[in-house]
């Protein structure tokens, strides 16, 4: 028997409870994991928070982050005792997540941990800091260099935002980073290394077609009127790395960056990325995320926590990454 966080739906009404499960009630798969900790991501709260949309089967134990240890495996691929991390794979939406003390999962979904981060330090990466690094590379691979001017971060004082300006900076770039809690968090921003800390607020409003250029990269997590302003305001060549919608899924803004600037827009789509891709960003990861500053923006719950602080980070309440751990 193992304790998960259950959500259920009898008669059409939503339910979330901590559960004792059998492993008999695991989903199929290949490898048996012995799960250590999970997290609490935006998705996560509209699903813990029974928003509709985001689980589609049903019971579900959400959570699409999960650390851990191989327990056994069928798949010559991973063996008892392999350290390992899964983000995304709709795990938690149509594939039992992380908030329990046991899961099952496809081999393909598996990374297997670099050396350099133990389960808890993998779970505060998770998929926050996954896709982070994946915006980083996406701005290399469009020369982004740290010499070409400033790169401008979103809702930085998030998960995201948060791994993004600290590996920014470590790698000499030149951070701004946007918020909404500029009088409570500017001085953590500052101390994860962000130059300069904004309000979300400078970009409220109509955007203009093609306004002054600040900005030599971007990783946007809100979408919608600030990413519009945003790529109005990108310098020629210069390249936005989106990856998120808290504020909205519209983009109305205009294509003149696109064709005066030759500005790209790049789409960051961490749910699928190859197992190859994985690797690469979580190597990246173990090279040019500082440990302490990652231990700085981590907090620790146990599972009876998850549902208020699911409530919390969807009311922007949560500062950095939000650890659950499974067996307290």
């Amino acid at each position: 028997m193992f304790r998960a966080l259950l959500l259920s739906k009898p008669n059409d009404e939503f339910t979330c409870e901590i559960a004792e499960l059998s492993e008999d009630d695991l989903p199929d798969g290949a490898v048996t994991i012995s799960v250590e900790y999970s997290t609490i991501n935006y998705k996560d709260g509209l699903a813990i928070s029974g928003r509709p949309g985001i689980v589609r089967k049903w019971p579900m134990v959400p959570g699409i982050d999960l650390t851990g240890t191989v327990e056994s495996s069928s798949d010559p691929a991973w063996q008892p005792g392999d350290k390992i991390t899964l983000n995304g794979w709709d795990v938690g939406e149509s594939h039992w997540g992380g908030l329990a003390q046991k899961a099952k999962a496809q081999p393909g979904w598996l990374t297997r941990l670099p050396d350099t981060f133990n389960t808890r330090q993998a779970a505060a990466i998770g998929t926050a800091g996954y896709t982070a690094m994946l915006c980083v590379l996406a701005l290399e691979e469009h020369d982004i260099t740290p010499d070409k001017g400033p790169i401008i971060v979103t809702g930085a004082a998030g998960g995201v935002g948060s791994v993004a300006v600290a590996v920014l900076a470590k790698l000499g770039y030149e951070v701004t980073a946007s918020s909404g809690r500029i009088a409570t968090e500017g001085d953590y921003l500052r101390s994860l290394g962000a130059s300069e800390v904004i309000h979300r607020d400078e970009f409220a409003g109509d955007p203009r077609p093609l306004d002054s250029a600040k900005w030599a990269g971007a990783v946007d997590v809100v979408g919608s009127t600030t990413l519009a302003h945003i790529i109005s305001q990108t310098q020629p060549h210069g390249c936005v790395a989106a990856c998120g919608l808290a504020q909205g899924p519209d983009l109305p803004g205009s294509v003149i960056p696109f064709i005066l600037r030759a500005v790209t827009l790049s789409g960051i789509n961490c749910v699928y990325e190859s197992p190859a891709r994985r690797d690469q960003a979580w190597q990246r990861l173990a090279e040019d995320l500082d440990i302490a500053k990652l231990d700085q923006m981590t907090q620790e719950i146990s599972l009876a926590d998850v549902p208020q602080a699911a409530a919390d980070i969807l009311e922007g309440k949560i500062r950095g990454r939000c650890v659950v751990n499974v067996n307290t």
